[in-house]
């Protein structure tokens, strides 16, 4: 029997956008603790840019493919997996290597463990664009440091996935939270998703401290480098700053004496995703707030693999874009349920 070609997204050499092809491919039986599915909506994020490049975590084993995360349906499970049958409803969380289970294709092998159930009443790309800003912020937020009602907290670069859900997440817990932006074009998103103020440019330590009336409990950080300094000296004593990024593509020192006593620490969302018990209590609090309506998945921007290579390139090419709006863009397959 012949087996059926899956349209898939690799790439041969690291490199911009142009590097991206779409290929298509046998796809290989699921494994033990493994299931295929049938991709609907893949979330995009720009872990999958470094990972391009070639400068993310992971180096990529060429040809490779990209993605970690997105929504499906259970077509068939390997061996020794239970809980799970075809015609499953899933949403697939970055839980291993874009090398050994990428989604960016029709069809994809994940592992069992990447598996959540879909949230009732949410469409493909919603269920695309929940699961990894709200793992990672509750991982920092209720993990890592545990906020609390009427804590302070700063967000940086806060026009994307992460910051958007964050402001969420700061909404759901009575915490104030200051957005700082380069610009001032999507405050009015920004303080609905739970922005109590909204700070453009790169604010300094006081202008900080004024913003939330006081001195930050925690900083969550997408940028890192030379900047972290001024986040330390915004801090109250005993806060944190969190840096989950290195969008200043500078390297982070640790800052010199002189500021009040302040943890200072990396974050990644496998943190999370690595540990089951550490998932569940994550799974529980943004299904809460699911149902509550106080969290909710946010796309920013629609693109179609129908589209063809242009519209992947496209995707990546906006995903490193500082016209970006607040939330979380999505890859479309021509699989999905309508």
């Amino acid at each position: 029997m012949t087996t059926p070609l899956v349209r898939t997204v690799r790439f041969h050499a690291t490199g911009g956008p142009e590097v991206l092809r779409v290929e298509r491919l046998p796809l290989r039986d699921p494994g033990p603790g493994e299931v295929r599915i049938r991709v609907h909506a893949v979330g995009l994020n720009r872990s999958e840019v470094n990972f391009r490049r070639g400068t993310y975590l992971d180096a990529p084993v060429l040809p490779a493919g990209l993605g970690g995360e997105c929504s499906g349906t259970v077509l068939g499970t390997g061996p020794g997996v239970t809980g799970w049958v075809p015609g499953d409803e899933v949403c697939v969380i970055p839980a291993s290597s874009q090398n050994e289970h990428p989604v960016y294709a029709d069809e994809a092998v994940v592992p069992v463990r990447s598996l959540l159930a879909r949230p009732p009443g949410l469409d493909d790309d919603g269920a695309a664009a929940l699961w990894m800003p709200l793992l990672t912020v509750w991982g920092m937020t209720r993990h890592a440091v545990r906020l609390r009602e009427g804590d302070r907290l700063v967000v940086t670069a806060a026009a994307n996935s992460i910051g958007a859900a964050a402001l969420q997440v700061a909404r759901h817990l009575g915490v104030h939270a200051v957005a700082v932006v380069p610009d001032n074009r999507h405050a009015g998103v920004l303080r609905s998703a739970g922005a109590a103020e909204v700070l453009t440019g790169t604010p300094d330590a006081e202008a900080l401290r004024s913003a939330l009336g006081g001195g930050a409990d925690l900083v969550l950080d997408a940028e890192g480098g030379p900047g972290v300094a001024r986040l330390v000296r915004a801090c109250a004593p005993g806060g944190a700053v969190i840096v989950h990024g290195g969008l200043s593509g500078e390297p982070t020192p640790l800052p010199a004496a002189g500021y009040a006593p302040v943890w200072l620490r990396r974050f990644h969302v496998r943190e999370v995703t690595g540990d089951a018990a550490v998932l569940a209590r994550a799974e529980t609090f943004a299904r809460a707030g699911l149902a509550a309506g106080t969290l909710t998945p946010l796309v920013e921007r629609v693109f179609d693999l129908d589209d063809g290579v242009a519209a992947v390139a496209a995707a990546h090419a906006h995903l490193e874009s500082p016209d970006r709006a607040p939330g979380k863009p999505v890859l479309r397959t021509g699989q999905r349920n309508r």
